[in-house]
């Protein structure tokens, strides 16, 4: 999994043109939309979505769960969910 521009796109179809990757989804690319000319687009072992994988009538639920969930951690004193330490990323 990875965002837009810390994919290395390039090395990225290469591996999976030669079989180093066996497949690979693709909802959102550092350059969109991703050029019609692109290999990806005629590879068996890719699925490209629009940039709405993550679209579900459940979305804004799922967020109040998490939002509701980790406020009752953080009360409690109780370590939160889904932290993000940014540090790390590079």
């Amino acid at each position: 999994m990875g965002r837009g521009v810390i994919v290395d796109l390039a090395d990225l179809t290469a591996a999976l043109q030669a079989g180093d990757i066996a497949g690979a989804g693709f909802d959102v690319f550092e350059t969109e939309p991703l050029p019609p000319d692109h290999p990806l687009w005629r590879m068996e072992n890719v699925i490209v979505t629009p940039h709405t994988a993550a679209a579900s009538p459940r979305v804004a639920e799922r967020h109040l769960e998490t939002l509701l969930d980790n406020l009752r951690r953080f009360v409690k004193g109780e370590p939160v969910r889904n932290v993000v330490d940014k540090t790390a990323w590079f």
